[in-house]
């Protein structure tokens, strides 16, 4: 390392998805492995990195937020350096250079592997060969960690951004993706969240046929790796052989997340999604009869371009019949060059917070009645950390994916670690998180 380097320090903010979450924890670790310290406090560092999500405006003005955030550190000479990445860099990097010339560096996907050498640059230095260790730096509390095992999509719907940011569905290298789950596990991993922007379509680009579930056999197969979750499968692609295997693989969790995004068929084809109304019934309907013990998490948008209040309506009845476990709700976002953006019908913002208020409100009844449901007994908890202002352990579940769903707090226990699996009893619900008993020692 260049003397004008020596004990520089790095600080990074998260944002946006966990796909965009693995790259930032690649990028920390080249920079560690360089020799660069590692903090997490932006205000104690030199450079700053803000990784950022440009998926729908909320997302974008949390970026710029952030970014303007460290701008006043270092016009306060309290950073050195500040560099964007992720998607708002990868979607608007012309744009951001010629209205924020105070960024240092902005990197596009394909920079992410030179982080070292754009530092070097950004200091004048002579630039070092790239490194070729691979790990991580985990920037989220537990013994979980997201794997992505494929970049893009191919599906193309109408009101979605991420195909012009991040291009063509790209499966990765079974082998690698092994690979890089055996070093998550050797470091303590116990939990892989896969995740893609379309699991289920995992292979067929690279292979010429599906290999979601060869590939979760050989993850499965790797010592220490107790739990797989899977983030996200498409609806028509979520076949039975996959609820099947889901069923019947222990290591697999018992939870998927399917985006449905509606119900009515008008809305379903205007937004380009493959499935409609009878078959998106269809498939609900089997889960809940067939694979009952798989909890459901979906996705919906409400306020869509020519959504009707007929439309609306069947949507809530939809929600009230199905009961899923786990729902989350979005408000339409207009997004530029997307079909979706030129479309008549536009709805107020005053309908659409009013829509996504009322179905919100419908679905936090639904869940929390699934929840009480569950007092009383019983379950295997992996333990993410321990709060020191509460006093209490926090973990989840197999139906409980972690920073997504309901937590799991445990009063503080001599027999609970960090990192370990303990089974615990359920003995209240607060609306926000499961609070539990210690019960006893799980292998």
């Amino acid at each position: 390392m260049d003397k004008k380097l020596e004990g520089k320090k790095v600080s990074a903010v998260s944002l946006g998805c966990d796909k965009n979450r693995v790259d930032l924890e690649k990028m920390l670790f080249k920079l560690k492995s360089y020799g660069f310290e590692i903090v997490q406090d932006l205000a104690e560092a030199d450079i700053a990195i803000i990784n950022t999500c440009a998926f729908i405006e909320p997302a974008r003005k949390e970026a710029l937020d952030n970014i303007f955030d460290a701008l006043v550190l270092k016009e306060n000479k309290k950073l050195e350096k500040v560099i964007v990445s992720g998607c708002l860099a990868q979607r608007y990097k012309q744009e951001l250079k010629k209205e924020i010339p105070e960024v240092d560096a902005i990197l596009t996907a394909n920079d992410n592997e030179n982080i070292c050498q754009i530092v070097e640059e950004l200091y004048g230095v002579k630039k070092s060969k790239p490194l070729i260790d691979e790990g991580r730096i985990f920037t989220n509390r537990g013994s979980f960690a997201y794997l992505k095992i494929a970049d893009g999509c191919n599906n193309v719907c109408s009101f979605c951004t991420i195909p012009r940011i991040k291009g063509k569905f790209t499966s990765f290298d079974i082998d690698v993706i092994v690979n890089e789950a055996k070093y998550l596990a050797k470091n303590g991993i116990k939990e892989l969240v896969l995740v893609a922007q379309d699991v289920t379509r995992y292979g067929e680009d690279l292979y010429g046929k599906n290999r979601l579930i060869d590939l979760c056999k050989k993850l499965c197969k790797i010592s220490g790796v107790e739990w797989i979750r899977l983030h996200y499968a498409y609806p028509e692609k979520t076949s039975r052989e996959l609820l099947e295997f889901i069923k019947s693989e222990p290591k697999m969790c018992n939870y998927l997340d399917i985006p449905l995004q509606h119900i009515d068929d008008k809305i379903l084809s205007s937004m380009r999604r493959h499935l409609g109304e009878a078959e998106t019934r269809q498939l609900v309907k089997m889960m809940k009869e067939d694979f009952g013990e798989i909890a459901l998490r979906t996705t919906f948008i409400v306020g869509y371009p020519g959504e009707t209040r007929k439309d609306f309506k069947k949507l809530c009845d939809f929600i009230k019949e199905s009961k899923f476990d786990y729902a989350g709700f979005f408000p339409f976002y207009k997004e530029e060059n997307t079909p979706s953006f030129y479309m008549t019908g536009q709805l107020s913002n005053f309908v659409k917070q009013r829509r996504f208020k009322k179905i919100t409100k419908i679905q936090t009844r639904i869940a929390s009645e699934k929840a009480r449901e569950k007092i009383g007994k019983v379950f295997k908890v992996l333990i993410d950390y321990f709060d020191e202002n509460k006093g209490i352990y926090v973990g989840h579940t197999e139906f409980l994916s972690p920073t997504v769903d309901f937590g799991v707090e445990i009063v503080d226990n001599n027999n609970i670690e960090v990192g370990k699996f303990v089974m615990v009893k359920f003995v209240d619900f607060d609306g926000e998180n499961f609070k539990g008993e210690y019960y006893e020692s799980s292998k």
